[in-house]
């Protein structure tokens, strides 16, 4: 029985040390730059992303979530919501009903790994994407998209124009990278569940109308060129009178504004 309990001890005190070193979480890096056209609701965005593998395993391949993609006729949420015996009431056959200046969609133009041309392939809310060079373990990986945008009407969490007034609320808007963990990679299709993606910092420029005035995710670091406090004094960027807001967060689940 001393032998017994004695082995027992020395699995749990071995157990208990080697934990710590066997745990790992991934950790991404986000320098994102946007242009909104309020007038179309629609927005050209660059992403520039550096993704840090802390896993035990060497990746090949990479995936990303273009959830505004759901916003579309004939898209997985839209039949599964169609289809449930007890849909979400917020949902219902509203995305069936959206017209082409109502959808949301993402739209790839370009994406590259350390400066070079990815093959890569969008089915639904998924980006999967084969990459040029494997990401080793502890080591990190640039990628760079270029992307158009349109923003859908609200019906969950994101879109234009909710109830409440306000013009967008924008959650979950941009090419995501999905999340990888024990288990592999996370890259489920979008029909309004929750969100599992790495946690990251965030470097955001938002260019819109002087007009608006938005709140996001961290700290503003240009508070004195957009005017910040009602300054009458703005510095306008563009010939259509537009600001750019900069915001830096860091170490979040995403980046909302």
């Amino acid at each position: 029985m001393k032998s017994l309990n004695f082995a027992l001890l020395f699995l749990l005190l071995i157990s208990f040390q080697s934990f710590p070193n066997s745990y790992w979480q991934q950790k991404v890096k986000y320098f994102i730059e946007v242009d909104i056209d309020i007038r179309n609701n629609k927005f050209h965005g660059k992403e520039d992303l550096i993704y840090y593998n802390n896993s035990t395993d060497t990746l090949k391949n990479v995936f990303f979530h273009l959830y505004y993609n759901a916003f579309q006729p004939g898209s997985m949420m839209d039949v599964r919501s169609r289809n449930l015996p007890d849909p979400d009431r917020r949902v219902m056959d509203k995305i069936s009903n959206l017209k082409d200046d109502q959808i949301g969609y993402h739209k790839i133009l370009y994406l590259k790994q350390n400066g070079e041309n990815l093959f890569y392939h969008i089915e639904g809310t998924i980006l999967e994407v084969k990459l040029n060079y494997p990401i080793f373990p502890g080591d990190s990986s640039n990628f760079f998209l270029e992307f158009d945008s349109q923003i859908p009407v609200q019906i969950r969490r994101t879109g234009r124009d909710n109830k409440e007034g306000i013009r967008y609320s924008m959650s979950q808007w941009f090419p995501k990278i999905a999340a990888f963990d024990r288990q592999g990679w996370h890259a489920n299709p979008y029909i309004a569940r929750e969100f599992y993606s790495p946690w990251g910092d965030y470097d955001v420029k938002i260019l819109i109308d002087n007009k608006y005035i938005v709140a996001a995710t961290g700290e503003l670091q240009n508070p004195e060129s957009i005017g910040y406090g009602y300054s009458s004094k703005k510095i306008f960027h563009n010939k259509k009178n537009k600001i750019q807001w900069h915001f830096i967060a860091k170490n979040v689940h995403d980046f909302v504004w």
